[in-house]
């Protein structure tokens, strides 16, 4: 009798989801899901999926498996967006889910995971593509769209392909003004947009095992970005620290057999990089912060699911201490959700904004996908943490969207032109 053989993360927990001992990419399974997300607004989004599931005049599999987090429009911005939210909260009540409103959320990827819904071993389906961040908890995380929500939901399962195996490892030593999104962008400049297509991104190496969660949730989040089906890690001492008051349920981490294949492996060696910007319009095409800077710039954004946590607000409040930003500038910050809003009103960052010249807004997306709080106009250039920079993303389809992480951006709005935030750290 042949031994077992031995299996990545993605394909332990896949297996598990389909109650089999083995799977193997390209195989396809009826798989059980542990939890589903919802948003409310867009094609994906809550509204599209709860119609449909009323069309087929089925109930919801398990009401407790299912969330709802309300961040597009927070608050209602117009007449149909506040239709949209009382339409949406109608069905909360009606089929008792777990529900977010206002002022008990933020983005929904954030909130999903303060709340200990994000679980290690656990297979999370949501209406979004950026589903794939709650890798960062040993998850396997992927989005998906409304009719395949909506089949989730009635039924808690989901025809599902395994996806190839590939590991990303990331090996020396990272600058301490870099973080995350820089180790990001430098791989995603290396392999392309379509680099991992339908790829189960499994990263590792000792960059990413020492890396604080945020960092690791922002990779996780990117990792949708390369076009990978779901971005995972083996969660670390502080990830586990993190669910220890806030999971909701028993978990077992799972890991991959010390011996399982991959089709990939790529090894990336990130000592002495710069801080990393991707260049309009495409998230691969990426440049070291010297060959950008002096860019002039209109408007810079530090908020979204990619960099709204407190270790972001942190670096941008370093850098804006003290000084005002470019007066032709515009300068939007968006905590990620109500308790970090909250987190950073207690150390005193949402008055230095205000100080150095910021609006701060309600936790929400806000323009990140060019939905309220900062859209940009026609020739309009926005330097972003956010995690697209397409043709339009933030607005007009002449403006222009460079993605960098907090400290550039905070750098950037100061100087009115993308800057390198190490030369502004080194001048206090």
């Amino acid at each position: 009798m042949s031994a077992k053989k031995p299996m990545t993360m993605t394909e332990k927990i896949l297996a598990k989801g389909v109650g089999k001992d083995v799977v193997s990419p390209g195989e396809v399974y009826q798989t059980k899901i542990d939890r589903m997300l919802f948003q409310e607004v867009g094609c994906a989004s809550a509204l599209p999926a709860f119609a449909k599931l009323e069309k087929m005049g089925a109930k919801v599999w398990d009401p407790d498996k299912v969330v709802i987090i309300w961040d597009r429009f927070l608050p209602p911005s117009n007449v149909k967006a506040a239709e949209l939210h009382k339409t949406i909260q109608k069905f909360t009540e009606k089929y008792k889910v777990n529900f977010h409103d206002m002022g008990r959320s933020g983005i929904l990827h954030q909130v999903f995971d303060e709340q200990g819904y994000a679980v290690p071993g656990d297979i999370i389906t949501g209406t979004d593509s950026h589903t794939t961040t709650h890798g960062a908890f040993g998850a396997f995380a992927t989005g998906v769209g409304f009719t395949e929500g909506a089949y989730v939901l009635s039924k808690g399962e989901l025809w599902m392909r395994v996806p190839k195996n590939i590991k990303i490892n990331v090996r020396g030593k990272l600058d301490p003004s870099l973080v995350g999104k820089d180790v990001f962008l430098y791989v995603a400049g290396q392999v392309g947009d379509d680099g991992a297509l339908y790829g189960a991104v499994e990263w590792g190496g000792p960059v990413v095992e020492n890396m604080n969660l945020s960092s690791r949730i922002t990779i996780c989040n990117m990792t949708v970005e390369i076009g990978a089906k779901n971005g995972i890690m083996a969660p670390n001492e502080e990830t586990l620290a993190f669910l220890k008051n806030r999971a909701k349920k028993k978990f077992e981490v799972t890991l991959s057999d010390p011996d399982a294949q991959y089709d990939e492996v790529l090894d990336f060696d990130i000592t002495g990089i710069e801080p990393q910007v991707a260049v309009p319009h495409s998230i691969d095409n990426v440049q070291p912060v010297s060959k950008v800077a002096g860019t002039k710039i209109d408007q810079a954004f530090i908020g979204s699911c990619t960099n709204g946590r407190m270790e972001d607000l942190r670096m941008a409040a370093a850098i804006l201490k003290g000084h005002k930003i470019h007066p032709h500038v515009r300068l939007i910050v968006i905590p990620a959700s109500q308790e970090i809003f909250q987190q950073a009103n207690n150390e005193g960052l949402l008055n230095l904004f205000v100080d150095s010249g910021a609006v701060v807004c309600a936790p929400c997306c806000g323009p990140c996908a060019g939905i309220n709080n900062g859209i940009l106009g026609a020739d309009e250039t926005c330097i972003s943490t956010t995690n697209r920079n397409f043709r339009g993303r933030m607005g007009d389809p002449n403006s222009k969207v460079y993605l960098s992480n907090a400290a550039v951006a905070a750098a950037s709005a100061l100087a009115g032109e993308i800057a390198d935030p190490r030369k502004a750290l080194n001048k206090k």
